[in-house]
């Protein structure tokens, strides 16, 4: 059930507060609940909702949303974001709170239903209706004329016998990944969480057999005393690194099959929701484990190195310190100091082919194209920057082929270059983790 409650917003001086006063209506939390549109938000959201009028009545966006803003604005836990809620009188106005109240106006464990109800396309939508109206660019008539060409030495003119866009403003692109917080990946520690999870689901599934049948033995210690003998040891060669994922892949191996034949005796059913899934992740961990110790390679298709989250793909980056990463990849751009997610995927993919895309996308939002775009050397491919020249539409960096012989356009070129990499740097203080 879910019933309206954003047709009537209050204002600051109407919040009631028990121990008097006013809310000072230029708190960051009043002029940030007056920026974001609630009614036209829970219209979306509403529709999440099978049945409005019948069920246990849901919490509002308002304190849905407002809970996971507050949470990552200030970077708290679930508890630590609930207790901030309940001293704050400003964050419970935000929240859509009539009163000041003392006790917490829900439970730290709705934080989880909360993430899960509202999805990156949900909040990616909400973020767009708050930043279009304060983020469109102002539009300039004053681009260049036909024939005329932009600092790259490419016309900027329209095509002929196509309307004329007018464009405005800058958008700059980049993207990076954004880190999970696992625990770094090793084939030898992987191999072991699952023989440990494997072992777990053995002593349940064998649980209702005690006393009436023997339980069949796994080694565990074995296994375990194999594992820390190499995870201990400071300097270790390729042969016994290999060594011991072979013994930790035969452990499982046989973990494997005594599942198999306990499930004839007994039932998947004795097995809760986490630890079924764990058995399936196990069983591809341990094919494709198996594959690169056959084939002696450190490659394969959608490789888990998470047990608990196998979604998460390494993503080779290759940046000092960081070669490869964890996480999601994503690629955001940026108008007027607006944040806009553009695309977000945890196998790695090629930024460049997210250009175009990310240009319609300006376009859908504020009506033209952009007059300028910023972004990094992977972006500029020919089809890209055919693109923009047929769109007139600036691109910063050099233009392809060999650097000019003329020494003044050449310094030209450099000027505008270093001007372009100054703008393009206000990306990377969007990305704080």
């Amino acid at each position: 059930m879910y019933k309206y409650t954003e047709q009537q917003m209050i204002l600051p001086h109407e919040f009631f507060l028990p121990f008097g006063g006013k809310l000072n209506p230029k708190n960051q939390w009043c002029l940030l609940a007056a920026m974001i549109p609630w009614p036209e938000i829970e219209i979306k959201y509403a529709k999440n909702f099978k049945n409005l009028k019948s069920g246990q009545k849901a919490y509002s966006v308002r304190m849905a949303l407002g809970a996971l803003i507050i949470q990552n604005r200030k970077g708290l836990s679930d508890r630590e974001t609930v207790n901030e809620i309940a001293e704050n009188p400003y964050m419970q106005y935000f929240l859509g709170l009539p009163a000041f109240v003392e006790e917490p106006p829900f439970n730290a464990s709705l934080m989880v239903h909360f993430r899960k109800r509202l999805r990156k396309n949900v909040i990616n939508k909400v973020n767009e209706m708050i930043a279009k109206e304060y983020a469109k660019p102002k539009s300039d008539d004053n681009n260049p004329s036909s024939g005329e060409m932009n600092s790259n030495g490419s016309d900027t003119s329209t095509p002929t016998g196509e309307e004329k866009v007018t464009n405005a403003g800058r958008l700059i692109l980049d993207a990076t990944c954004v880190p999970a917080d696992i625990h770094y990946p090793t084939d030898i520690w992987l191999l072991n969480e699952v023989r440990e999870t494997l072992e777990d689901i053995i002593d349940t599934l064998h649980e209702p057999h005690i006393g009436t049948c023997v339980k069949p033995r796994t080694y565990r210690d074995c296994a375990r005393k194999n594992y820390l003998n190499v995870e201990k040891k400071k300097k270790l060669t390729v042969k016994k690194i290999r060594k011991a994922i072979g013994q930790q892949l035969r452990y499982i191996r046989r973990d494997l099959k005594i599942i198999e034949n306990l499930i004839e005796k007994s039932s998947l059913t004795l097995l809760n929701k986490r630890q079924y899934r764990n058995l399936l992740v196990s069983q591809e961990i341990y094919r494709q484990q198996l594959v690169m110790y056959q084939t002696k390679s450190h490659q394969i298709n959608d490789r888990i190195v998470s047990l608990h989250m196998p979604f998460i793909r390494p993503i080779v980056r290759g940046k000092a310190g960081a070669d490869v990463e964890f996480g999601a990849k994503l690629a955001i751009s940026i108008v007027n100091g607006f944040s806009f997610m553009e695309h977000l995927s945890f196998n790695a993919f090629n930024e460049g082919t997210t250009f175009i895309e990310s240009l319609e996308n300006f376009r859908r939002r504020f009506g033209f194209y952009p007059k300028e775009v910023f972004a990094d050397k992977i972006y500029r491919n020919r089809e890209n920057l055919q693109f923009c020249k047929k769109n007139g539409i600036r691109f910063s960096g050099p233009p392809l082929g060999r650097p000019p012989k003329d020494e003044e356009l050449l310094k030209e070129q450099l000027r505008q270059e270093r001007q372009d990499v100054g703008i393009r740097n206000a990306v990377e203080g969007k990305f704080v983790w």
